[in-house]
């Protein structure tokens, strides 16, 4: 396959090596060669070691945990293909760490979100591909063009798959996910309800209210990420207490970081279902109500309109 603009070269970073492989193998192209390792004090060393220039460059890199570490990465990949010719230079992040930071959360505190974006500008990117951003402004972060891709269609032919639609309830964890739950409920036409929280502590929430009638319906909690699960077990306590039959997660983002894995497992919650845009760990892998969705088809397809400069949105019209 080639691009408008030269032959497409991926390159892999080290955050999520089985999504990139993936991702190669549904373009048909394979992974470029290069080297992106450690020297003894952990500092990040890269080689380009194929020849990109007047290459339609991609970058395939989550920016999770350590993500310190895979944002590093990131940058100086950059830099190696922006020192080695090539024409364009996508990042493609399927996960964009530090969007939670997307404003100033109280007095004397930093928006992350858009230091990052500056960053990578600085660094040499063209062009930002991401999976469901935490927020969307944050798009307007970047000074570059940026797409933002969204699980929906994969999430909703799993739903169809699997469930009597007819008795689903499509129900948004917290006030502030409405919009997105809204939306997955449009498009499977089902009812809406929202579980009202306060939050009384960063990875602590406290279930208060549940708007809607969710007696006798399987309820599918519906977000962009989950960290610590807290929010996701209390908002399935409150559905069954509340009457619901069951409740599901389908949830984009696995960030599942310290003991939320234990936490699922041991919850009421049927099923969590996340992509894998997060490399998950072996925790995540053997945990019998886990389920991964793979995105790999979706950023291939969006990685070849980009190459082609054919249009990204009229995927999800």
């Amino acid at each position: 396959m080639s691009a408008k603009n030269g032959s497409i070269k991926l390159v892999a970073g080290n955050s999520n090596p089985p999504l990139a492989q993936e991702i190669a193998d549904g373009l048909g192209v394979p992974l470029a060669k290069a080297v992106v390792r450690r020297f003894a004090d952990m500092e990040i060393f890269v080689e380009i070691q194929e020849n990109v220039r007047g290459s339609d460059a991609f970058i395939i890199q989550s920016t999770s945990f350590p993500t310190n570490d895979h944002l590093m990465e990131l940058l100086i990949i950059t830099d190696a293909l922006r020192r080695s010719s090539a024409h364009r230079i996508t990042a493609v992040i399927p996960y964009f760490g530090y969007a939670r930071q997307d404003r100033k959360s109280g007095s004397r505190t930093p928006i992350s979100a858009k230091l990052v974006a500056n960053l990578i500008t600085q660094a040499g990117v063209d062009r930002v591909m991401t999976l469901d951003l935490h927020a969307g402004q944050i798009q307007g972060f970047f000074d570059i063009p940026t797409d933002n891709l969204y699980a929906s269609p994969l999430m909703v032919r799993d739903i169809k798959e699997r469930f009597d639609l007819s008795n689903v309830m499509v129900v948004s964890p917290d006030v502030g996910g409405v919009a997105r739950a809204r939306g997955l409920a449009k498009r499977i036409n089902t009812p809406l309800a929202i579980v009202d929280k306060r939050r009384e502590r960063a990875g602590e929430s406290e279930v208060m209210n549940v708007i809607g009638e969710v007696a006798g319906y399987t309820c599918i909690l519906v977000d962009d990420i989950v960290d610590s699960g807290g929010t996701l077990v209390n908002a399935a306590d409150a559905l069954i207490n509340h009457g619901a039959k069951e409740v599901y997660a389908y949830i984009t983002h696995g960030v599942l970081s310290g003991g939320a894995t234990t936490r699922i497992t041991s919850s009421r919650l049927k099923e969590l279902v996340i992509t894998n845009s997060i490399q998950p760990t072996d925790a995540v892998k053997k945990a019998p109500n886990i389920r991964s969705l793979s995105v790999a088809s979706l950023i291939s397809e969006a990685i070849a309109r980009t190459a082609a400069e054919e249009s990204v949105s009229s995927l999800f019209e």
